[in-house]
């Protein structure tokens, strides 16, 4: 490997460290740019050892405006755009279905 491959495949690696990607369901489309997201996770209970269900509520940037409710996204950590949001969309992994 050359010093400019190194260079690069370290530099990739500090880029790709802070930027965090999580899938989640939509759970509010209401404010302008912006959704609700709940990203759910599987935990073992610690005394009891059951496995529980834990989820958090995030605030994405949708600059588009193009998530729906139900809608399954992936979003991605950013910079701090507003008090709570530091989230933005990425992808739309599966539209919900209408009624």
């Amino acid at each position: 490997m050359s010093d400019t491959e190194i260079q690069e495949s370290q530099n990739t690696k500090s880029v790709e460290k802070y930027s965090r990607t999580v899938t989640g369901r939509v759970v509010s489309n209401k404010m302008d740019k912006s959704i609700v997201v709940v990203v759910e996770r599987r935990v073992k209970h610690p005394v009891y050892g059951k496995i529980i269900k834990r989820s958090s509520k995030i605030h994405a940037h949708d600059a588009n405006n193009e998530c729906g409710l139900g809608d399954e996204v992936t979003i991605k950590e950013v910079r701090p755009i507003s008090k709570t949001k530091s989230w933005a969309l990425v992808s739309i992994d599966e539209r919900a279905t209408q009624i």
